[in-house]
C-alpha cells in the first residue's frame, strides 16, 4: 500500500468525520476538502484544492476504499470511505488509523487521548490489543522511540510522505501572521463564508473533546496506585 499523502489525509478525514459528524457523513466534495484543511488535529497543515481532493478521490475509489454515496435528493455529490467493507477493519481499528493518517507517529498513550472522540478504549491493553491486530495485517509498525520517551512510537504503513498535485504543504510559522494594527490604506481582511465558519466551529468543538479526553487521561493517572 502506497498512497500519497493527498489520498492518506482524504481517508483520514472520511474516517475521522464518520464519527466525530455523523449527521454530515458521507461528506461532500467542499466538507472534504475544510476538513483535510484544518489547522487543528492535523500534522502538518496543508492547503489542498478542490483539484487535489478530486483526483485523490477518484485514486482511492479505483483501490474500492472510497466511493461516490450521494443519495436520492441530494444537492452536492458525498463521498464514504469503504475501509470496513473492503479490508474489513472494526471501528476501533479505524480510530486509530485515522488518528495516524491524519497527526503522523504517536505513542499509545498520545494516540489514547486523540482517538477518544471517535472511540473509547477500555484502558491501554485495549489499545494495545487494536494495535497488535493492525499490526499482524501489516497495517501499523512501531517508529521507534523519541529520546526521552518511555513509550515506542506508532506509524501507519499506508504510504510515506510526499507533496502530491496542488498538495504544498501550509506550515504556519511566525512571518505569516497579518500585522496589527493593519498599514494604512490597507483593505480589510474577507470575511469568513458560512461554510469557514461552520468549520471553525467544528474544530473548537474537537478541539475541547480532546481537552476532556486528555483531562480523563490525567486524573486516570493521578488515580492509578504508586508502583
Amino acid at each position: 500500500m502506497d498512497l500519497t499523502t493527498s489520498e492518506q489525509r482524504v481517508l483520514g478525514c472520511l474516517l475521522e468525520k464518520q464519527r466525530t459528524t455523523p449527521d454530515a457523513y458521507p461528506l461532500t466534495l467542499n466538507t472534504l476538502r475544510l476538513a483535510c484543511n484544518q489547522a487543528t488535529n492535523r500534522d502538518p497543515v496543508v492547503d489542498y484544492d478542490e483539484q487535489t481532493i478530486r483526483e485523490a478521490l477518484e485514486r482511492l475509489g479505483r483501490i474500492r476504499w472510497t466511493r461516490y454515496a450521494s443519495g436520492q435528493g441530494s444537492r452536492a455529490p458525498k463521498y464514504r470511505h469503504l475501509l470496513d467493507e473492503t479490508l474489513g477493519i472494526a471501528p476501533d481499528e479505524q480510530a486509530v488509523l485515522a488518528v495516524l493518517l491524519l497527526r503522523g507517529p504517536q505513542t499509545p498513550g498520545e494516540l489514547r487521548a486523540r482517538t477518544e472522540r471517535l472511540h473509547r478504549f477500555d484502558g491501554a491493553e485495549a489499545l494495545q490489543a487494536t494495535l497488535e491486530r493492525l499490526h499482524e495485517r501489516d497495517l501499523v509498525r512501531s517508529a521507534g522511540r523519541r529520546p526521552g520517551q518511555k513509550e515506542e512510537r506508532w506509524e501507519h504503513q499506508l504510504g510515506g510522505e510526499d507533496v502530491g498535485p496542488g498538495g504544498a504543504q501550509r506550515e504556519y510559522g511566525e512571518e505569516e501572521l497579518p500585522s496589527w494594527p493593519p498599514a494604512a490604506g490597507a483593505e480589510p481582511a474577507p470575511q469568513p463564508d458560512n461554510a469557514r465558519l461552520a468549520a471553525l466551529e467544528e474544530e473548537v468543538r474537537e478541539l475541547r473533546a480532546e481537552l476532556a479526553a486528555l483531562r480523563r487521561a490525567i486524573d486516570a493517572l493521578g488515580a492509578s496506585p504508586a508502583a
